[in-house]
């Protein structure tokens, strides 16, 4: 337990943080397991526009520091090669 008042506060704010952390996360990871199920099933129409929200989904989360910079451009760059590369 924490022995003073500051401490007790810093454990309430990582909880919330970590609430918020988890939805950008779970978010991108849904995001993208739903591309790849599309590039699976060759439906180019259906994984472009779920690319588009897979992006739009590891951007948010990069921006608030849930995923590094080089990570989510790895993840981007790979999805993409992944649509592109469907006829």
């Amino acid at each position: 337990m924490p022995n003073m008042k500051n401490a007790e506060k810093k454990i309430l704010v990582d909880a919330k943080r970590e609430v918020t952390n988890n939805n950008y996360e779970a978010t991108m990871k849904t995001a993208i397991k739903k591309v790849e199920k599309a590039v699976a099933s060759n439906d180019k129409e259906k994984a472009s526009t779920a690319l588009k929200t897979a992006i739009k989904s590891i951007d948010k989360a990069t921006k608030n520091g849930v995923s590094s910079k080089n990570k989510s451009a790895r993840n981007k760059a790979r999805l993409t090669k992944k649509v592109n590369a469907m006829e």
